[in-house]
């Protein structure tokens, strides 16, 4: 029996180029929806894909990458009009007449969250669930274990990670564990259809726990220096961060640092649904010290005198001004923004429920 040709957004990308792997892997027809033709596109066609250039936002592209396309995994970038873009995928879905669509969101969106891009990942779940032919599943992981290493050249150079997550917990998961999740609902949809997953590490730490870990990888002592969030968005903008991304990457901390990914981790959805247990911190770190570039690509150790240089950069970086920036975007604000874990109703539904549907008649809950 022929198995359904599946579309992989965002697919040279964190979690959708491991997407496309596994449904490979399996047997699926798949194929790889790419910004542009680069060495981790032709990586995935070297693995068996179908190849599609094109954009996120052009509703022709769209239709022309669904085409004879009856699954999919709609991974939306981390970048502006998350809304619009997330709206055109499922009106180009349901004209396409998909049978499922994996959605990747977040584990902290609702509607008064201080982030615009957060409220938009609620907003497009709420309407998602409206859709009147194609079937949802929601994969819904916190925050990767990848931004654990943004700083390597420090933690590598000079034995330090710091960071503003002060003791909070969380059980991040890798990339690799979510991108599996997301091929496993598609490959067997039918036990999957309305429910939300949300992927995590095996084990709840702290980042002390995260320092330790890195201090066994690299064979040399890591020690763990809270930072205040001004220190660190004066590291992310000498990084080159844009102030898009540091806009809501700051909520995020405050979240770690609150305990918003500690509410209802970890979970075993990993393990039941791919069969393998969540990669522990440890093995992640292994994998990113061994190539820094697959934390952001193009990211180096270098030398410890580069990064004094860089250091010594960042303090000289003035503090970004993100209220005025989101302003100057016209980016919607809110009177009274609250984090998730500062959000009665959130945390209501979120300690509620590790794997949870969605019908109609029961409340729905805030990340899905």
């Amino acid at each position: 029996m022929r198995k359904p040709r599946i579309l992989v957004t965002s697919a040279a990308g964190r979690t959708g180029s491991v997407a496309v792997r596994e449904l490979l892997r399996q047997g699926f027809p798949v194929r790889a929806l790419v910004r542009r033709l680069d060495a981790r596109a032709e990586s995935l066609r070297a693995a068996g894909a179908e190849i599609v250039v094109g954009n996120l936002f052009d509703y022709g592209d769209l239709e022309r990458a669904l085409v004879g396309i009856q699954r999919a995994y709609h991974c939306p970038p981390f970048a502006p009009n998350l809304l619009h873009g997330t709206m055109l995928f499922a009106i180009a879905a349901e004209q396409a007449k998909l049978e499922v669509v994996a959605w990747m969101s977040g584990w902290n969106p609702h509607p008064s969250h201080p982030s615009a891009f957060t409220r938009e990942h609620w907003i497009t779940n709420q309407i998602v669930r409206w859709m009147p032919s194609v079937d949802a599943i929601y994969v819904n992981p916190g925050i990767f274990a990848y931004v654990y290493f943004l700083g390597i050249p420090v933690i590598v150079n000079l034995g330090i990670f710091t960071a503003p997550f002060g003791e909070g917990l969380n059980a991040p998961p890798s990339n690799e564990d979510i991108g599996r999740v997301a091929a496993a609902v598609l490959a067997h949809p039918d036990d999957h259809i309305g429910r939300s997953y949300r992927p995590t590490g095996p084990a709840l730490i702290s980042p002390r726990d995260a320092a330790a870990a890195m201090a066994r990888v690299l064979g040399r002592r890591v020690t763990y220096r809270p930072s205040t969030i001004n220190a660190f968005l004066k590291a992310g903008t000498a990084l080159g961060i844009s102030p898009f991304d540091l806009a809501s990457i700051r909520h995020y901390a405050n979240e770690i640092a609150g305990g918003t990914f500690a509410v209802g981790a970890p979970t075993h959805h990993v393990e039941e649904l791919t069969g393998r247990p969540a990669e522990d911190f440890e093995t992640i770190a292994r994998r990113y010290f061994a190539e820094p570039s697959l934390v952001v690509p193009g990211l180096q150790v270098g030398s410890k005198r580069k990064t004094l240089a860089f250091l010594m950069k960042m303090m000289l970086t003035p503090v970004p001004d993100l209220d005025r920036w989101e302003s100057a975007q016209n980016l919607p604000r809110l009177a009274r923004p609250v984090l998730a874990h500062d959000n009665p109703e959130w945390r209501l539904h979120a300690e509620a429920q590790q794997l949870y549907l969605l019908p109609d008649s029961t409340p729905e809950p805030a990340s899905a």
